[in-house]
């Protein structure tokens, strides 16, 4: 969790919060929406990918999330299960295999 917590902090933060809130409409929330707490390889794509133009739970935002290709695989995952266990979150861990797993499957 210390790991992912400073991935968010230097990569997240800024438009998340440190709520994990986000900025609404611009920024999407991490608290509690189905695309975090649901499929883990679609998360991952999401964190690797960048995400535009995607309804999160209904809502529309007008922010472009970047994608963060150049984290390491651990890098993602410390990340994507600091997200899935923070801000009133539970959800299962995500593994470095999990994330090169995804990578590879696209």
């Amino acid at each position: 969790m210390t790991a992912g917590k400073m991935v968010y902090d230097q990569h997240c933060l800024t438009c998340h919060l440190a709520s994990g809130k986000g900025a609404p409409p611009m920024n999407p929330p991490l608290v509690k929406t189905s695309y975090v707490l649901g499929e883990k390889a679609a998360l991952i794509g999401i964190a690797v990918n960048g995400m535009a133009n995607v309804p999160v739970d209904g809502q529309e935002y007008r922010n472009i999330m970047p994608g963060f290709p150049f984290l390491s695989d651990e890098e993602v995952a410390n990340v994507l299960t600091f997200v899935r266990n923070s801000f009133g979150n539970s959800a299962s861990q995500i593994t470095a295999p999990d994330v090169a797993k995804a990578r590879s499957s696209k």
